[in-house]
């Protein structure tokens, strides 16, 4: 099973949309209408984590290069945003697969 080039590319698209969104806070469409409102804005929290925790470790990383933090707190920092990373994608890639699913079912 092999997922074709635009549809990645679409997925990547939106992935930087959503982070390029959760960096600056803006009315989502779903939200403004009160359909799935819960699930924007879990979806919004969830993708301002990983954003908090990647600024979080850029800190850490320049305050360990400025001799203001110790390496263990550095590294624990880095491991953190990477195991938010990989939670996003391997959610990302689930709902990419669960469409793949839907679009495949009989009308």
């Amino acid at each position: 099973m092999s997922t074709p080039f635009n549809a990645a590319a679409a997925a990547y698209s939106n992935a930087s949309r959503l982070i390029t969104q959760a960096a600056k806070p803006q009315t989502d469409q779903l939200a403004s209408t009160g359909q799935g409102s819960d699930f924007a804005k879990f979806l919004t929290e969830s993708v301002q984590g990983v954003v908090d925790a990647g600024k979080a470790s850029d800190q850490m990383s320049l305050d360990l290069v400025n001799g203001k933090a110790d390496i263990v707190d550095v590294v624990t920092a880095i491991s953190q945003t990477e195991i938010a990373m990989e939670t996003m994608v391997t959610i990302r890639d689930r709902v990419i697969s669960a469409y793949e699913e839907i679009m495949r079912m009989p009308i």
